[in-house]
């Protein structure tokens, strides 16, 4: 049986219609050791049949728990071991239907440690332009304005990061209290420089001939990031004079 997101039920989670959840209760669960995580992230995994949840007769989406701990198996796996999200819908499939299944490996998992890779299995989760659209559900112009302004950026071969569908989550919300991307270029420039700060710290191990060291690199600048977003974070409340949640 699939573990919950945190390694058990939740304690206080409200669940309705015989047990079943709205996507927003879902959201809440799966916050407690997926912070990043949107409804548009659900909806997306949703739109890739990672999960099928029931719909009312009004067409809201409805959750049960083996659907919550699914969730949290593919937002796991796609965290600690960078799998694609169509390695990770068919080992699932194949541990629900009894088959006693080895977790995939792909590309250079979390702990750093590196291994072969199958050239048809990218080493990172992308999704396509199509997807990042109904994903984010916004239209082609739409997503050609925030491209403009630095929002957003193909990868080299077409196809986005996928949290790509984070950031567009996130501009779709600021929108409604009239923020527009055109003035979030702000926020962009600090983020690039943020990250230029972090990658002249760790520019040095990553040169490294030795494996090990390389390894240490990308889990120093995983450390680095968390910091600097904690202090952007903590900055922006001092600067405004509020408490975030």
């Amino acid at each position: 049986m699939l573990q919950t997101p945190s390694g058990g039920a939740r304690s206080g989670t409200a669940a309705t219609d015989g047990g079943l959840m709205s996507i927003g209760t879902v959201l809440n669960a799966l916050r407690d050791e997926f912070p990043e995580v949107t409804i548009s992230k659900i909806r997306f995994l949703e739109s890739e049949g990672l999960v099928e949840p029931q719909r009312t007769p009004s067409g809201y989406r409805k959750f049960s728990t083996q659907d919550v701990e699914r969730l949290g198996h593919v937002l796991r796996m796609q965290r600690d071991h960078y799998l694609p999200l169509k390695v990770i819908r068919e080992h699932l499939d194949a541990m629900e239907r009894g088959e006693a299944v080895q977790l995939p490996v792909v590309g250079r998992q979390r702990t750093g440690e590196e291994v072969l890779e199958s050239p048809e299995r990218p080493t990172v989760a992308r999704i396509g332009r199509a997807e990042l659209l109904a994903a984010a559900e916004i239209d082609e112009g739409t997503l050609e304005e925030w491209e403009s302004y630095g929002l957003l950026a193909p990868l080299a071969e077409g196809a986005y990061d996928a949290e790509a569908v984070t950031v567009a989550s996130l501009v779709s919300e600021l929108g409604r209290f009239g923020i527009e991307p055109r003035h979030l270029r702000v926020m962009k420039a600090a983020a690039d420089r943020e990250a230029g700060l972090v990658d002249q710290v760790v520019a040095p191990l990553k040169r490294h001939r030795n494996p090990q060291t390389r390894a240490h690199a990308e889990a120093r600048t995983k450390e680095l990031a968390a910091l600097t977003v904690r202090l952007h974070a903590a900055l922006v409340q001092i600067a405004l004079g509020v408490r975030l949640p």
